[in-house]
């Protein structure tokens, strides 16, 4: 099976489709209708060839002509104009300062505020893994370094790849995690 950009794909073993967006060694990365864009490998893959709400509209689905009027109604529809997303690629950013993530954190002591950020940064790379997203920036702030040390210890046990994000976006209190 040969892709090109722009091929409508499902996912095997997932009830999940998508457009091809880029071709680069041996990974297809695929762009799915919740806006994320994964890489895959070409036997993962199965190219859709014509809609089935497509084909339905007709009494006979496999009368060749229909099919061929489909095919040629489908390549003039090629162009597509990029999102952001798909040019730059999906980066999950998670902003860990307490304000964000509880509305009051009156009567909370340090190590409840830790333990909330944790539980969050923790839940994060829980879904980032099963949703399978590339990266996640942590915002974690500058401080004195404790919720730094503890995501760097949490992302030590997930075996992740990790770096400090961009200065120039971030400053010098974010975390680039790769998946």
């Amino acid at each position: 099976m040969k892709l090109i950009v722009g091929n409508k794909v499902l996912i095997k073993n997932a009830a999940v489709k998508g457009v091809v967006t880029l071709l680069k060694e041996n990974k297809i990365y695929v762009l799915d209708e919740d806006g994320f864009e994964l890489p895959y490998t070409a036997d993962q893959l199965i190219l859709v060839e014509v809609e089935q709400s497509k084909l339905s509209m007709y009494s006979d689905i496999n009368n060749k002509m229909l099919r061929q009027k489909e095919n040629m109604t489908s390549a003039v529809k090629k162009s597509v104009k990029k999102s952001k997303q798909e040019k730059y690629g999906v980066v999950m950013e998670v902003d860990l300062h307490i304000e964000k993530l509880v509305k009051s954190k009156s009567g909370m002591s340090n190590a409840d505020i830790l333990n909330k950020q944790l539980d969050t940064a923790n839940h994060k790379v829980n879904f980032a893994l099963k949703n399978r997203i590339p990266k996640i920036v942590f915002i974690h702030g500058v401080g004195e370094g404790v919720l730094k040390e503890e995501l760097y210890r949490l992302f030590h046990r997930y075996s992740l790849r990790f770096e400090d994000a961009s200065y120039q976006k971030y400053g010098l209190g974010a975390t680039e995690v790769s998946f």
